[in-house]
């Protein structure tokens, strides 16, 4: 009998620090993020340690005490990781690991990390691995004591496992190499963006996990990856969807995130040409998460640096059907009425309101509301498509009830 093969995760720590720019709230958010990441890298938290710091230590981000104290829990406990979700200096990295004996991560190395699992075609390898070099070329020195030691899992996967003996101008050299790479598929990419016709261009844009590729298979009929992990999708994908008779071409993209590497938006600049590209974005939120509003503006950041903030665009609120407020009992005068105690319906009435018809809200998965999701997207994608045909406009009625 064959025995059932068993996922093992690398135990890891998680390492936040509380100063001006984050208080302990905003830390324990960022903590939990950093865990999910953590989780869809392959790694179980085993304890999270947080410190305040007005002023980082300039070795080791954190205190001496601190340090002594995650340093026995290393020990004690066989830790295989330590995982901090604020950037280290290359010199802070090469400290802490030196004084922890383990493998040392930032937020950033993590989601490089993930994004080397993820990625699957040839042009998302070269992008994550021109990422990946760039990220390591001022830390090569400190990379040398654990890559001699061949450790596997997260953090160790792409070019820091096979090129143990690069040097800075091995790397400097690739990353050009990388580039020029990157600069043919770019223009092939164009030939074939060109080669799509006048089609109106939708693009579903969004912070990670928040459900994006799951509409895209309920409104295009397709079968594109999607699981409840962070950065489910990381290529790009492009399908012709028809609603009524009217149609147009849907891209998913890959999600956002906070603090998300420099090294990524800029070597995936060229997979977000989809965005910039695009006529109409479908703004996908998850509105069931607790910080859905930081999430949007995180986007609306993202967007902005990608010449894309002021697109036309409609705000799509998914997972109504996990969304669940707060509730405040009858006889309970005390209780402050805020934002975790918003029904639906108040937060209609909220800032929302002021987006009126382009603001749905929707359960993907349920596929609840997806009638007037569709209703919507017809008329934006059908206003388009006849200013760029205005020949030929007899053919869509103005309201898709009309077919």
């Amino acid at each position: 009998m064959l025995e059932k093969k068993t996922t093992k995760y690398e135990k890891t720590v998680l390492i936040g620090v509380i100063n001006q720019q984050q208080n302990e709230q905003k830390v324990t958010e960022y903590l939990d993020e950093l865990a999910f990441l953590t989780f869809t890298a392959g790694g179980e938290v085993c304890k999270r340690f947080v410190q305040r710091v007005n002023v980082p230590n300039p070795k080791t981000m954190i205190g001496s005490g601190k340090m002594q104290e995650i340093e026995a829990y290393v020990e004690e406990n066989e830790i295989g990781s330590v995982i901090f979700d604020d950037e280290l200096s290359p010199a802070q990295q090469r400290n802490i690991e030196k004084q922890l004996r383990c493998k040392i991560l930032d937020r950033t190395g993590l989601i490089l990390d993930i994004f080397a699992q993820r990625a699957q075609t040839s042009y998302s390898r070269t992008q994550v691995e021109l990422a990946q070099y760039e990220y390591l070329l001022p830390r090569l020195t400190g990379l040398w004591t654990h890559l001699e030691r061949q450790k596997g899992g997260i953090g160790m996967r792409g070019p820091g496992e096979t090129e143990i003996e690069t040097d800075r101008r091995i790397v400097r050299d690739r990353i050009t190499l990388l580039k020029k790479k990157l600069l043919k598929i770019d223009r092939q990419m164009e030939t074939q963006r060109g080669n799509r016709g006048a089609l109106v261009r939708v693009a579903l844009v969004g912070y990670t996990n928040v459900g994006k590729s799951t509409l895209m298979n309920v409104v295009s009929k397709s079968d594109v990856f999607a699981e409840n992990k962070l950065f489910a999708t990381l290529d790009t994908t492009v399908r012709k969807v028809v609603i009524g008779n009217l149609p147009f071409l849907l891209s998913d993209t890959v999600g956002f995130i906070r603090k998300l590497p420099t090294q990524l938006v800029e070597s995936f600049k060229s997979t977000l040409d989809e965005v910039r590209e695009a006529d109409l974005l479908l703004h996908v939120v998850d509105i069931s998460h607790e910080q859905f509003e930081e999430h949007i503006d995180s986007v609306n950041k993202i967007l902005d640096e990608i010449d894309s903030a002021d697109k036309n665009t409609i705000m799509v609120f998914n997972k109504i059907d996990q969304y669940l407020p707060e509730t405040i009992a009858e006889d309970d005068l005390i209780t402050e009425k805020t934002a975790i105690h918003f029904t639906l319906e108040d937060w209609k009435r909220t800032w929302m309101q002021r987006v009126g018809d382009n603001a749905l809200f929707i359960s993907a998965l349920n596929k609840e509301n997806l009638d007037d999701f569709r209703k919507r997207v017809y008329s934006e994608v059908r206003d388009i498509h006849v200013t760029r045909f205005p020949y030929n406009n007899f053919l869509y009625p103005e309201n898709l009830d009309q077919y």
